[in-house]
């Protein structure tokens, strides 16, 4: 039997790279809460949802020392958060909203492991022959 681990883990990949983006995003937001001038960003989910329907087809590497598409995944998926109101610095980051983005992102990261990990766990077994 032939396994192809693309098909196994591709989605899980695509789906830690983006929770990683978007933990990176959150945490500057929130370093910069007392920033003037700040303008919060945050990954449109609908809009990489649309992208990825449209790119069935990825550029697939065989080694990291491949060279990547874009330096930064989802890059163009970034947005500016839009606020209701902003402060009167101009800083757009609403503290409590990041944080809770933030354990929100941080449990669906930690959700995709764990489903990863009960794949490896399986495949383990099955080529063991359990």
């Amino acid at each position: 039997m032939i396994v192809n681990f693309d098909n196994v883990f591709n989605v899980h990949d695509d789906a830690l790279l983006l929770f990683e983006r978007r933990t990176q995003l959150l945490s500057e937001n929130i370093a910069n809460a007392d920033t003037p001038g700040y303008k919060a960003r945050d990954i449109n989910f609908d809009q990489v949802l649309q992208n990825a329907r449209k790119d069935n087809i990825k550029l697939k590497t065989t080694s990291k020392q491949h060279i990547s598409l874009t330096s930064q995944p989802f890059s163009s998926d970034i947005q500016f958060r839009e606020v209701q109101q902003s402060a009167a610095d101009g800083n757009t980051v609403d503290l409590q909203k990041e944080k809770a983005a933030f354990a929100e992102n941080s449990m669906r990261y930690q959700t995709t492991m764990n489903i990863l990990s009960r794949k490896i766990s399986g495949l383990k077994k099955a080529f063991r022959g359990e």
